[in-house]
């Protein structure tokens, strides 16, 4: 069974202090505009009284990733990324919580999914923006399942935004962190839900045909990492405003290997191309402006394959910014 892990330090009686993970410089004259993220982070109550605004809950999972036949470590990822996140100054005027984990105990990963989107609906339905810390991909099903659930019938037309250098459309008998956008897709067609899936990143040398041929089959829109570089990706992020235009409620993905090992080495499958790191930025900035996205995540973060925490602090950079735009 899956264990939902609260940060949080509760052996003063009736005080919840934040986990210790949240920690960092202290600026004078220590007023809101010297704040960094470690000094307004709060742990979330179970009572659900607290005001809607920002939900950090980890996934701290990389069974999808060893069943995939990955690079395991990314376990570790939730923690990583508040530690890179503790010390970023606070430009956001919402309030801050940390949710805690949910941890997937042996293989039993679509029990720590359905933990995971349970958790995650919860949030969503008392008005939080909730941001997933990742853990492997496999959080983008149990993300998609939260959102689903949360609106709550057919009638709102769904947009997944996967920035990744893989479509994870696998087909396997048992799911993988190459399998939750496939899952989701065949989710919704069995419920008659809208969905549409965009894969923005997909690498020509990290997918095979049949998988480019999947995506053709199920009506995912895609763009290559080739038409993604830094003099010709503004035609793009035109198209991915349309895109935008054509749902309701977005969630938006983002799995570090679509981004480069020079800037990412922290990934189960490390890219040698990629994206680079301002367009992905730049299109993230686009997405977030139409006000439309409810929850997102940042996935294959694995802090032992990291070096110097490069990978933790660019999905922490990534996070900063999404919330920044909110």
């Amino acid at each position: 069974m899956p264990v939902l892990r609260f940060n949080v330090d509760s052996k003063e009686t009736g005080i919840c202090k934040v986990s210790s993970l949240w920690r960092g410089r202290i600026d004078p004259p220590g007023t809101a505009d010297t704040c960094r993220w470690h000094q307004v982070i709060r742990p979330i109550e179970v009572d659900g009284s607290q005001k809607g605004g920002i939900a950090l809950l980890g996934l701290a999972c990389d069974e999808g990733v060893r069943r995939n036949g990955g690079r395991v470590g990314a376990h570790e990822g939730p923690d990583a990324l508040r530690r890179a996140l503790s010390n970023l100054p606070v430009l956001h005027t919402h309030a801050l919580y940390d949710a805690g984990d949910v941890s997937c105990k042996g293989d039993a990963l679509e029990v720590a999914q359905q933990a995971y989107a349970q958790r995650a609906r919860q949030l969503l339905d008392a008005g939080h923006f909730v941001i997933g810390l990742g853990g492997g991909h496999e959080i983008g099903f149990a993300s998609y399942l939260a959102l689903a659930a949360h609106l709550g019938g057919a009638d709102k037309r769904i947009g997944i935004f996967n920035f990744d250098a893989h479509f994870d459309l696998r087909e396997a008998a048992r799911a993988s962190s190459g399998t939750p956008f496939l899952q989701a897709i065949n989710h919704a067609q069995s419920r008659e839900m809208r969905l549409t899936y965009h894969c923005i990143g997909a690498s020509r040398t990290g997918n095979t045909p049949h998988l480019f041929a999947t995506a053709e089959r199920c009506g995912v829109r895609y763009i290559v990492e080739e038409e993604l570089c830094p003099w010709n990706w503004i035609a793009q992020a035109e198209l991915i405003r349309g895109w935008c235009d054509e749902v309701d409620a977005i969630y938006v993905t983002i799995c570090l290997d679509v981004l480069s090992q020079s800037v990412a080495p922290g990934v189960s499958a490390p890219n040698a191309g990629g994206m680079a790191l301002e367009v992905l930025e730049a299109l993230l900035d686009s997405i977030m402006a139409t006000g439309r996205t409810v929850i997102m995540d940042v996935a294959e973060l694995c802090p032992v394959l990291d070096r110097d925490n490069a990978t933790a602090r660019v999905a922490a950079r990534l996070i900063h910014r999404a919330v920044s735009r909110l």
